[in-house]
């Protein structure tokens, strides 16, 4: 499926309407160029589930964590990460832990420790716009793709 989004709000918009779909142990991989609007996402995401704080991105510290209506949900950014062990250093294997949501930018970082998204969302400039091409890597994710087209 794939989403023009014209600017900032647009892609903030596509996110609220992803965001109430969402199950405990989905993870979300973010990719594209800097800029390209992946945090913004995140940012619209977390919002639209009641989150008012301040949602930075996570390039110095790699992880953010929010908890919401009983649900945590991790934000990763693995822009700056050097290599795999990093992030065991990090403790991945309790961010990822089929309860948690994560919401992960720069995926292609660390692939063989994150295994496949249920989401795929990979951001894109096209002219002035953003592309945002979504893939479902699970039947439940497709389910939502298919709600929300």
């Amino acid at each position: 499926m794939r989403r023009y989004c014209e600017d900032a709000a647009a892609t903030s918009a596509l996110a609220a309407r992803i965001a109430p779909h969402l199950r405990p142990g989905w993870q979300l991989h973010l990719s594209g160029d800097l800029g390209a609007g992946k945090t913004t996402f995140v940012r619209g995401l977390l919002r639209a589930l009641g989150f008012h704080g301040p949602v930075p991105s996570p390039s110095y510290t790699l992880v953010e964590t929010y908890e919401l209506a009983e649900q945590q949900y991790v934000h990763l950014d693995l822009y700056r990460l050097v290599d795999a062990e990093e992030l065991e250093n990090l403790g991945i294997r309790d961010l990822v832990d089929g309860r948690k949501i994560c919401l992960v930018e720069w995926p292609e970082r660390a692939e063989e420790l994150l295994g496949p998204p249920d989401l795929m969302i990979r951001f894109e400039y096209v002219n002035s716009a953003r592309e945002v091409q979504l893939e479902a890597g699970s039947r439940e994710a497709k389910a939502l793709l298919d709600r929300i087209s």
